[in-house]
């Protein structure tokens, strides 16, 4: 793989999510080696620390369930525009989360790059969840489980979230590893022409299949990729520092081959790694792996991935 500029952006997020611990993945990710791993690939690296939220007016949302709306939406409104930035001075930004709301403000900071530059932007959905709620059927009111709603432009989200000026078209995104699925997102996601791949297909057919067929999709239209990976997309018995287990998730192997693939594919235009709750994790264990998964991502083999002990 040829050498790459990838810009670290540090997002301590966890205003989304009901367990607390989140706000410390930025710095578990790097406390794990990431730019030194990247580095040792022959990479570029540039971190630019960890972002702050901006100020907002205050926003009254109309389920009462709703949890932390107006620290969400000043955590959103500073992520696109540190997405944007990034974008616009790097081959790849790697964004550390932090909960899954911050793809409220990574998605539509990279889809605002791409669009400058005449590309079609596309999404890689790694996750248990779809995170395709509205404010209107979120029964938890945690917002980590709404930006793809948010993002794709189909759900009403009332000035409530910042404006979104240019939304993700639904066919763009593809989901694999889902395995948890409230009956609103059931019943929006079939009114939706994302493709979702959930553990059930993945058992009967393998990864990838699938994960080739969508890459097809987004070379022929040379489009932009943005990968987002929840820590929940693996097993979690591999993987415990998540708030939200649920267990089938992606095994060891198979989540090596979905970012080998992305390797091959040279597609990849940006990443976020989510949801790691270092509060969580079992002596750094998460935290390594997900290290393991970029660098797999960005070029690291079989024959080169250190032996790892517990």
């Amino acid at each position: 793989m040829t050498s790459v500029n990838c810009t670290l952006v540090g997002a301590p997020v966890q205003t989304g999510a009901r367990q607390p611990g989140c706000l410390m993945g930025p710095d578990a990710l790097r406390t794990a080696g990431l730019e030194a791993v990247l580095q040792d690939l022959g990479h570029n690296v540039y971190d630019m620390g960890n972002i702050t939220p901006v100020d907002i007016e205050h926003c009254i949302p109309t389920d009462t369930a709703v949890r932390n709306l107006d620290a969400t939406s000043a955590w959103a409104l500073a992520l696109e525009e540190a997405a944007y930035e990034a974008s616009s001075n790097s081959n790849l930004p790697i964004f550390l989360g932090g909960d899954h709301s911050i793809s409220i403000g990574t998605v539509p900071g990279v889809m605002r790059y791409s669009r400058e530059i005449g590309r079609e932007q596309f999404v890689l959905w790694l996750d248990a969840h779809p995170d395709f709620h509205t404010l209107e059927t979120t029964v938890t009111g945690n917002l980590h489980g709404t930006p793809v709603a948010y993002f794709t432009g189909t759900g009403q989200f009332n000035g409530l979230y910042p404006e979104l000026a240019n939304p993700v078209a639904p066919e763009n995104v593809c989901m694999l590893g889902i395995r948890s699925v409230d009956a609103a997102e059931k019943k929006r996601l079939s009114d939706t022409c994302i493709e979702v791949h959930d553990m059930r297909s993945i058992d009967e057919t393998g990864i990838k299949a699938p994960l080739a067929s969508f890459l097809q999709r987004v070379r022929q239209a040379r489009g932009a990729l943005h990968v987002s990976f929840d820590v929940d997309f693996l097993e979690p018995s591999i993987a415990p520092a998540v708030g939200t287990t649920v267990p089938g998730g992606a095994t060891f192997r198979e989540a090596h081959l979905v970012m080998e693939m992305l390797c091959d594919s040279n597609l990849v235009t940006s990443l976020e790694l989510v949801e790691l709750n270092p509060f969580l994790d079992e002596r750094g264990r998460t935290a390594h792996l997900m290290v393991d998964l970029t660098a797999s991502l960005l070029g690291r083999t079989v024959l080169d991935r250190p032996t790892r002990t517990f």
